[in-house]
């Protein structure tokens, strides 16, 4: 294995910015429905992996929603595999409230513009890199390392990670940890400081459907079983609903490590400790927990009726739940509660919550190759409020971590550019991230 030191060379940097730029021309907007083409993305991925001397398959659930797979053979065979793996897809961008077109991948200023800069086809492009750069240098890595670009992340994988797991589960032989998405980015907290929130966790995915039914009738007249005021009641309970603490270790050694960087003298791990009132000390940092620190139901959409003066015998309704990892059966319960006896509840969509150990070797060498490239900085544990695809990769037994390294300048929100208008990444993010993705994945 070559010296773990070796920098990535000014190719790495340049294809880095590159293949960002021209994947977020290459527009993959999933807006459900099955509508979205990943191949176009997966066929350009596919031809630089075998430019790197790899061999990629693709494969297909739906003609069209493209995944591409590929190894590379690590030199210590007897070694667990590593899983590294990005989507394809992206969320509907309206080019009228953009100040570049979203699907321009211009690159201005040292930032590059586009729908997916953050989430996540920078990802992508950085893992690409990094493997034609150590295919020029002729590195090998220790442990197996299984590349997956996946479609339909922005929905509900099931033509992506999802049919992967399901129907092509050997691929994945030998792999135990994964990374991907949503962290080892700088975070600002204030006063100088700046974190870098590896993910160890993700709350679980509750996407609800509610359906009240009643009598349909004139609208002139009283109606008791009123099915729009039934459903609207349940969902005014759900929306007012407080949610009680339920901490995972994730995010109690979060709580603890930003206590401690703040100055703030407290036991996150004794009886009674209040979360609400540590995160009041935080300030900005307080953002990284505040989401995971209990269960979450969000009314997201609703439906009934067809004219106005008739009353419609059923009314639907949407909602966005999320569980903490352990916090289910308080979630379902809850719903029970606040739907009542005349609302009727059934999950859409639902996914796993997930942990991984952050007092792993793995979560130490994360660590280690975020605070190589910036010894200022200081990484805590982090747990991500929404999902990713390793919810459906962990039925393989795959540890998943929040792993996609940025370094971002003071004002960057990054979080708001997540699914936001004016997505963009600096191309010094870029760069710190293909070395850190390196040293990490050479480490490992």
């Amino acid at each position: 294995m070559a010296d773990v030191t070796t920098p990535m060379d000014g190719h790495a940097l340049d294809e880095v910015v590159t293949f960002t730029s021209e994947l977020i021309r290459i527009d993959t907007t999933n807006r459900g429905g099955g509508d979205c083409r990943e191949r176009p993305a997966a066929e350009y991925v596919a031809e630089r992996l075998a430019g790197a001397g790899l061999e990629p398959t693709l494969l297909e659930r739906t003609p069209g929603r493209t995944n591409v797979v590929a190894r590379i053979e690590g030199t210590d065979p007897s070694a667990d595999a590593l899983l590294v793996h990005g989507h394809l897809d992206v969320v509907p961008a309206e080019p009228a409230d953009w100040s570049v077109h979203p699907f321009s991948g211009e690159v201005r200023d040292g930032v590059v513009w586009g729908r997916g800069a953050v989430d996540m086809k920078n990802m992508d492009s950085m893992v690409l890199a990094v493997v034609r750069a150590w295919a020029r240098a002729g590195i090998r890595p220790r442990r197996d390392i299984v590349i997956a670009y996946t479609a339909d992340e922005e929905a509900s994988a099931v033509d992506g990670s999802g049919f992967l797991a399901d129907h092509h589960p050997g691929l994945f032989e030998g792999c135990t940890e994964g990374i991907s998405e949503s962290g080892a980015f700088s975070f600002h907290a204030g006063h100088g400081m700046t974190l870098y929130p590896i993910a160890a966790g993700e709350r679980g995915t509750a996407w609800l459907k509610l359906t009240a039914r009643g009598t349909a009738g004139h609208g002139s007249k009283v109606n008791r079983a009123n099915a729009v005021s039934r459903l609207a009641a349940a969902v005014a309970r759900i929306g007012e609903h407080q949610w009680p603490v339920r901490l995972t270790p994730t995010v109690r050694a979060a709580l603890a490590e930003l206590a401690v960087l703040h100055g703030i003298e407290i036991d996150a791990y004794a009886a009674g400790f209040d979360p609400d009132a540590l995160m009041a000390k935080l300030g900005r940092a307080a953002a990284l927990v505040e989401p995971t620190v209990r269960n979450s139901a969000n009314p997201t959409m609703l439906e009934a009726g067809y004219k106005i003066n008739v009353i419609p015998g059923n009314a639907t309704a949407y909602v966005d739940g999320r569980m903490v990892p352990g916090g289910e059966a308080e979630f379902h319960d809850t719903m029970d509660l606040l739907t009542g006896p005349d609302v009727e509840w059934e999950f859409h969509h639902r996914e796993t919550a997930l942990q991984a150990p952050v007092d792993s070797p793995t979560y130490a060498k994360l660590r280690a190759a975020v605070e190589r490239f910036d010894p200022d900085g200081h990484v805590v544990p982090y747990c991500m409020p929404g999902g990713t695809d390793a919810k459906q990769f962990s039925r393989l037994g795959i540890t998943g971590y929040g792993f996609s390294p940025l370094k971002l300048p003071v004002g960057f929100d990054y979080a708001a550019l997540f699914h936001g208008v004016d997505e963009r990444v600096p191309v010094e993010a870029l760069h710190f991230g293909v070395k850190v993705l390196d040293h990490y994945l050479r480490s490992a």
